[in-house]
């Protein structure tokens, strides 16, 4: 599909547009988006911005092919669209998704047999204010709770690591 200045010369635009109007009254096309589907490429039909290029610097090309597949062919036929990859297809496969009851559910088993770092990991993550206020809380009560220095404690490496 290289075009010469003698394929570009030899093709005026108002004969392209002749053709064009042409193909798009055989289809019943509304614009000239209609006629890509008519038009093969290698993987499918012409997308739309290829008919733009080929429009502008190989306009013989273009007249050739509408011609071929359209204004000559006893019943033009759409082209089948280029086979694309499904959405989602990128998502992660091995990846479990649990609901919130699912969480709660192991956390409360987590709690029942005693396993702090489990409940660490899942306990939903407090506001650094909130931590402060239940540690002094505990040290108020001379209670020791070790989770909660833990969290604590991550909570600021998590700040001085964000604003470093």
């Amino acid at each position: 599909m290289t075009a010469t200045k003698e394929d570009m010369l030899s093709l005026k635009s108002t004969e392209l547009e002749d053709i064009i109007s042409q193909a798009m009254k055989k289809i019943d096309g509304k614009d000239e988006n209609t006629l890509c589907r008519y038009l093969p490429m290698e993987d499918g039909y012409m997308h739309h911005f290829t008919w733009k290029k080929i429009k502008t610097r190989q306009p013989a090309e273009l007249a050739k092919m509408l011609k071929t597949f359209i204004i000559e062919a006893k019943d033009p036929k759409t082209v089948p669209p280029k086979q694309r990859a499904a959405r989602g297809s990128r998502k992660k496969k091995d990846q479990i998704i649990l609901t919130k009851s699912d969480l709660d559910r192991i956390l409360h088993m987590a709690r029942a047999i005693g396993d702090k770092e489990v409940i660490r990991k899942l306990s939903p993550k407090k506001d650094l204010k909130i931590l402060k206020k239940e540690l002094i809380s505990s040290i108020r009560q001379n209670q020791v709770e070790q989770e909660l220095w833990i969290s604590y404690s991550e909570a600021i490496a998590a700040i001085c690591s964000q604003q470093n």
